[in-house]
């Protein structure tokens, strides 16, 4: 998996394709929007941004969930287009996966995934501060707005955590205990209280995707 790492990811593919692979909210309504970044105080589970980090595809659960949400943006593909695309997702060549999978493996996965009902969205997780593409802020300027609207607004949960952590991950930091309680102005065992198995999975998940050789 290790030499796959460095591949550059070839999203001139997408885009040459008019391949659509980020979407912001569409119903929901930010409860504050700035030129930087809009903060929905409730949270929005509609925010699809695939392959905004260096982070690389490693598991067979992630790589499904990616084709998920690409099936459902773009509706206009039928499934042989479906499937030349999951092709050049799952070929390591083209920088987006960091293992190999065998072709069978790959069209069940493509079949299984085209035969979804695309009325219900692909399960996400909620995202209350959703940064803006070009926004040009820096990784702590991000936390310390991070910090500002969520971890002094309301009390430390899985969802402000997650945040944190998303955050850390887009900038291809590694998510530390340490530094998610200075980002969220907390103490760190108000981190340890709060950070549930799945979370500790999703952290290490996140930084070994975010490794570099």
């Amino acid at each position: 998996m290790s030499q796959y790492i460095n591949i550059p990811r070839y999203l001139n593919y997408l885009e040459k394709r008019r391949i659509v692979y980020r979407q912001d909210p569409i119903s929901d309504q930010p409860t504050l929007s700035t030129p930087f970044y809009d903060y929905y105080k409730d949270g929005t589970y509609e925010c699809y941004h695939l392959f905004r980090s260096k982070a690389k595809i490693t598991t067979y659960k992630s790589l499904k969930w990616h084709l998920l949400v690409l099936w459902y943006l773009n509706p206009q593909l039928d499934q042989n287009d479906f499937l030349d695309l999951s092709i050049v997702i799952a070929d390591y060549k083209y920088g987006f996966i960091a293992f190999d999978i065998p072709h069978d493996l790959l069209k069940r996965m493509v079949y299984d995934v085209s035969m979804l009902d695309l009325d219900e969205p692909p399960k996400n997780k909620s995202r209350k501060i959703i940064f803006k593409q070009s926004c040009g802020l820096s990784l702590g300027e991000k936390l310390k707005i991070v910090g500002q609207l969520i971890g002094r607004s309301s009390r430390i949960d899985e969802e402000v955590i997650y945040q944190g952590m998303c955050d850390i991950h887009d900038v291809g930091k590694k998510i530390t205990m340490k530094g998610l309680a200075t980002s969220l102005q907390c103490s760190v065992r108000t981190i340890h209280r709060n950070m549930t198995y799945e979370l500790k999975k999703e952290k290490e998940l996140l930084n070994k995707t975010n490794e570099k050789i």
